[in-house]
């Protein structure tokens, strides 16, 4: 997500501009009225009553916001807008895609044109300063009322996490793709809604892969083990008439970016450092043989002897200049970045190659069954310290619906992941964006999904496993790309660690 971050930075904005004139208008009311005299005191209070009547012409019948069939008035919700009492929630939200500020506003208008005595309050937070924010929030006791994230122990163990179960109909619950519900749960209690299922996968420059004479169409529809990904990325590896290195597969090293291990341990049996049932599983053959494959790739060259130095940014850029065949890890939408790029560079906006990008799945053990990282992304719901009651927590969760239903598909449509509910499904059929063989292969590698094990695990072992990824498994990864530690020394570490922070 970091490279998302880096080529999309948006302001949080207000909601509608009409309402934006409105609200000026009368912002200069207040400030100027002891500073003029009577008559324009007359004109300005003629000003005010006029936003009052755009304000009011605007939420009646703006036609830049049409409204769905399930907001037109009808008897029950004019009913339910004479009943609402006024209430804000807060909704802070990242930039999912290049147009999602775009979707949100359209969402919350066409919430208001059923609720409007309901406002919702959005920001949209950059992914670099994000997170500080919310945790900073959070350990204050003043979350917002939604958040963008996956749900986590360790929101839950804050002990302000909602449980929004109670307020799922079973029209809600049978919206959604069996099992996709499921991914906003921890031990079975609903703390969120998933706007979309998330899948890590690697990816490739057609062109290279080609030339290597690497059948990329079998990888994506039967996958590869390590030795047959091994001998592909030595075929790829080699001196380009600049000087510089085409590498097999380059992944940003800097800061030992967990993901690249997490997946490969996923394709050799292991879930994560803890299995479902809370036991510690990174401490026999498997993760030497993991570690073992990162240090082959890293002595043979096939990999950058300066990974542990490479920052996401960089490593992106040495795959738009042709220096890296295959990065780890891609998600589906790189398919549309590079589409757009490719039209940059055809309008003169932009330097360099045009690549015709590849969705890869990652290699797994010889013999291991392959697995995806999946999981999903939407809103969790949170309460506050100072509790805002009962019907906040309904309306907040009203709120979290609207802003995940049919139309807000358009996430998973733009960013070329898999539906969470059939209404998006329908919703958006046929308007993909990716190229059909990459949404192919993304469908394909969906059947071998490996579920986020936080999910079922308590809190008190989902925080400590965590501190383990950050504490240990980090500079471990620091000291194997920069060829400081053996991996049989790095399993040992592994072990002795777990008995300290794991208690096993």
């Amino acid at each position: 997500m970091s490279i998302l971050s880096s080529i999309w930075k948006r302001a949080a904005r207000p909601f509608v501009i009409c309402k934006e004139v409105s609200t000026n208008i009368t912002i200069a009311y207040q400030n100027n009225w002891g500073m003029i005299g009577l008559k324009k005191k007359q004109w300005v209070m003629g000003l005010t009553a006029l936003a009052l009547m755009t304000t009011t012409a605007c939420s009646a019948g703006d036609k830049g916001v049409a409204p769905s069939a399930a907001t037109q008035p009808t008897a029950s919700t004019e009913s339910v807008k004479k009943e609402e009492k006024a209430d804000t929630v807060v909704v802070w939200a990242y930039p999912v895609h290049q147009k999602y500020e775009d979707d949100i506003k359209q969402l919350i208008a066409d919430y208001n044109k059923a609720h409007p005595n309901i406002k919702v309050q959005y920001e949209m937070l950059s992914w670099a300063e994000g997170p500080k924010k919310f945790d900073v929030a959070l350990n204050a006791g003043n979350p917002p009322d939604l958040y963008f994230h996956s749900v986590s122990g360790q929101y839950v163990n804050s002990g302000l996490a909602l449980d929004v179960g109670k307020y799922i109909t079973p029209e809600i619950k049978n919206d959604f793709v069996p099992g996709t519900l499921e991914l906003a749960q921890i031990q079975g209690k609903q703390y969120g809604l998933p706007l979309y299922q998330f899948q890590w996968a690697w990816g490739g420059n057609k062109r290279i892969l080609e030339e290597a004479g690497i059948d990329w169409k079998k990888v994506q529809k039967d996958g590869w083990n390590w030795t047959e990904f091994r001998e592909a990325a030595k075929k790829l590896t080699k001196k380009l008439p600049d000087g510089s290195t085409q590498y097999g597969l380059v992944t940003d090293g800097n800061g030992a970016n967990l993901d690249f291990i997490e997946i490969l341990t996923r394709n050799n049996n292991m879930q994560d450092v803890l299995d479902k049932d809370g036991k510690f599983t990174w401490n026999d053959n498997r993760i030497v043989d993991t570690l073992s494959f990162i240090d082959g790739m890293l002595k043979d060259g096939s990999m950058p002897k300066e990974t542990s130095a490479l920052a996401a940014q960089k490593r992106t850029e040495m795959f738009y200049a042709g220096q890296a065949a295959i990065i780890s890890k891609a998600i589906p939408y790189y398919d549309v970045m590079i589409q757009n790029r490719n039209k940059d560079i055809d309008g003169g906006k932009v330097k360099g190659e045009k690549i015709d990008f590849v969705l890869l799945p990652a290699p797994h053990k010889d013999g291991a069954p392959a697995k995806t990282t999946m999981g999903g992304e939407g809103y969790v719901a949170f309460k506050q310290k100072a509790d805002k009651g009962e019907e906040h927590a309904k309306n907040t969760f009203a709120v979290m619906e609207a802003l995940s239903g049919a139309k807000a598909g358009n996430s998973a449509n733009e960013l070329s992941l898999p539906f969470v509910r059939q209404s998006q499904a329908k919703e958006f059929a046929g308007k993909g964006l990716a190229k059909a063989e990459n949404i192919a292969a993304a469908n394909e590698m969906a059947k071998n999904i490996s579920m986020p094990v936080d999910l079922n695990l308590d809190v008190d072992k989902a925080a400590k496993m965590k501190q383990f990824k950050e504490q240990v498994v980090k500079p471990n990864l620091q000291a194997l790309y920069a060829g400081e530690k053996k991996p049989e020394q790095i399993a040992e570490e592994f072990k002795s660690k777990a008995k300290q922070i794991l208690g096993q």
